[in-house]
C-alpha cells in the first residue's frame, strides 16, 4: 500500500513539474495564468512567480491584471524578497484603491518594511521607515483585522529604537578608560528620556545619567567642581524621588553622600 501511495506521489510530482515546464515555455498567457494561479494555490510561490513575471507587461489593462497582480506581489512577500514585495505591493494600493484585496496588501506591504528592520545595533532607517509605513496602515485602516498585530509591530520597533539609542548614551558612560565622555553622556540621557518619556530603560537612563554626572564632577577641574558637584546631587534627587525601591538606591546613596561630603568642603572655605 505504502509502494502504492509513493508511486502516486512521484507520479503527481513528475505531472506538476510537467506543467509547470510546459507553461514556462508556452506563448498562450491563458495557459500560463492559469498554472500559475494553480501554484499560487498549492503555495508554489517561486514558481508561480516565475510565471507571472513573464505575463504582467501583457495582462495590463485586461480584467484579470488585479487578480494577476495580487497574486504576483504576494509571491515575492512569500518568498521573502521583502525590497520587491513591498514596491509591488504599493503599486497595487495604488493601482487598485478600491479592490477588496486592498486592506491586506496594504498591510503586507508594511509589515515588509517590518522584516527589513535589522538588529537593534545597526543603522535604524529601515526601522523607521517600517514604523512610518506602518503607523501610515493604522491611521488608514482603523477598523482593519490587523490593527492588534500593526500595533504590536510598531511596539517592537519602538523597542528596537529606544533600545539603540540608550545604548549610545550608555557608550559614552562606560567606553573607557580614556574614551569616556560623561559630558556627552548626561546629554545624550537627557536627550533619550526627553525622546522615549514612557521607555522601559528609564530607571536605567536616570540612574547612569546621574552615574555620568556623579563622575565628572569628582574628577572634575577644580574651577567648575563646585558647580558639577551641585549638579549631580540634583540628578540623584530626582532619581532617588522615581525610584525610592531601585536596585541601584545603595549604590547611588554611597554616591550622593560623597558629592555632598565634597560641597561641604566649599561650604567650609566660604
Amino acid at each position: 500500500m505504502k509502494k502504492l501511495f509513493y508511486i502516486l506521489l512521484i507520479a503527481i510530482t513528475f505531472s506538476s513539474c510537467s506543467e509547470f515546464q510546459k507553461a514556462l515555455k508556452s506563448e498562450d498567457i491563458a495557459t500560463k495564468f492559469k498554472v500559475g494561479t494553480e501554484l499560487f494555490d498549492a503555495g508554489k510561490f517561486s514558481k508561480a512567480n516565475r510565471i507571472f513575471i513573464q505575463i504582467v507587461p501583457k495582462y495590463r489593462g485586461k480584467p484579470q491584471a488585479e487578480k494577476l497582480m495580487y497574486m504576483y506581489c504576494k509571491t515575492f512577500y512569500e518568498m521573502g524578497d521583502y525590497y520587491t514585495a513591498n514596491y509591488q505591493m504599493e503599486r497595487f494600493v495604488s493601482s487598485y484603491p478600491t479592490s477588496e484585496k486592498l486592506e491586506e496588501i496594504a498591510f503586507l506591504g508594511a509589515k515588509s518594511y517590518y522584516h527589513l528592520s535589522p538588529v537593534y545595533s545597526k543603522e535604524q532607517k529601515d526601522t523607521k521607515d517600517a514604523i512610518e509605513k506602518l503607523q501610515a496602515f493604522i491611521n488608514r485602516f482603523p477598523e482593519s483585522s490587523h490593527m492588534e498585530e500593526a500595533n504590536k509591530l510598531v511596539k517592537e520597533l519602538d523597542y528596537k529604537l529606544e533600545k539603540k539609542a540608550y545604548n549610545i548614551a550608555l557608550q559614552y558612560n562606560i567606553t573607557g578608560p580614556h574614551n569616556r565622555d560623561y559630558n556627552a553622556a548626561i546629554t545624550a540621557f537627557d536627550n533619550f528620556l526627553l525622546d522615549f518619556p514612557g521607555t522601559s530603560f528609564k530607571e536605567d537612563a536616570m540612574f547612569y545619567r546621574f552615574d555620568s554626572a556623579y563622575k565628572l564632577a569628582i574628577n572634575s577641574v577644580e574651577h567648575k567642581k563646585e558647580e558639577r558637584l551641585n549638579n549631580a546631587i540634583a540628578y540623584y534627587n530626582t532619581f532617588a524621588k522615581l525610584y525610592p525601591e531601585s536596585q541601584y538606591n545603595e549604590q547611588a546613596k554611597t554616591m550622593n553622600d560623597e558629592l555632598n561630603s565634597a560641597v561641604k568642603q566649599y561650604i567650609t572655605k566660604s
